[in-house]
């Protein structure tokens, strides 16, 4: 489908979901919202007077999809386009024998992905999870993992730990902790720049063959030592290439 003047993305995860508005093609107003908070619906809501398409990247339950599309028709009278997973899109294909099991933020990342990085590639989103995907230089998926993403790693470490308890702050940082919460946090970081690390070696892939994105993404850019590149909107980027497909 051919692009609005006014037209709404929106990246919807399971606690929370972002949002930009593009109008004339460019990025007008941007933000994130989080169900049940007042001031983050306002901004949404107060984004725009008028839309005439809403494209919507979800992982989210068919319930919160429900009232997402509730949501939007009520405010501006237009029905979301919810992109979905499939087999094949321009070229990319799928490893999964059923294509709608895997998450469409992860397809959408690695549809954009192929038009930043020529040849084979690494596509690492860091949110809730971490998922780490790898697409050979035809755009064929060769699999990828799911892991635990930071704040997933230290709940469980609170919830099923008895002695590991801490309240002073501590950030993410690869040297060994010297307290119980440098320790936990700076185990959470190595945990997940490792990971990182060792698939790029494992699949024989070079720093300037990995591509990031997620609200943690800038973050384990800088734990890497800047190793690929960090590209915020690539989810959005391939909600877009998607879209343009459609009739």
């Amino acid at each position: 489908m051919k692009i609005a003047n006014n037209c709404l993305q929106l990246d919807v995860g399971n606690s929370s979901a972002k949002w930009r508005l593009l109008q004339a093609g460019g990025v007008a107003a941007q933000g994130r919202y989080v169900p049940g908070d007042e001031d983050s619906l306002a901004d949404l809501m107060a984004s725009t007077d008028t839309l005439q398409q809403v494209w919507v990247s979800s992982v989210a339950s068919p319930r919160a999809e429900q009232e997402l599309t509730r949501l939007v028709a009520d405010k501006w009278g237009v029905q979301p386009w919810f992109a979905r997973t499939c087999a094949e899109t321009d070229g990319l294909v799928n490893s999964y024998a059923d294509p709608t099991r895997m998450g469409v933020d992860r397809w959408l990342a690695m549809l954009a992905a192929r038009r930043h990085i020529d040849g084979r590639l690494c596509v690492v989103d860091a949110g809730s999870a971490l998922t780490i995907d790898i697409v050979s230089a035809d755009g064929q998926h060769e699999g990828g993992y799911i892991i635990p993403g930071p704040a997933l790693m230290e709940r469980a470490l609170l919830l099923d730990t008895d002695r590991v308890r801490f309240e002073e702050g501590a950030g993410y940082e690869l040297s060994p902790g010297r307290s119980t919460a440098e320790a936990v946090r700076h185990g959470i970081a190595l945990a997940q720049t490792g990971s990182v690390c060792l698939v790029l070696d494992k699949m024989n892939l070079a720093s300037d063959q990995l591509i990031l994105c997620g609200g943690g993404g800038e973050a384990l850019h800088g734990l890497l030592a800047g190793a690929g590149v960090f590209w915020p909107d690539l989810v959005f980027e391939g909600l877009g290439l998607m879209a343009a497909r459609e009739p």
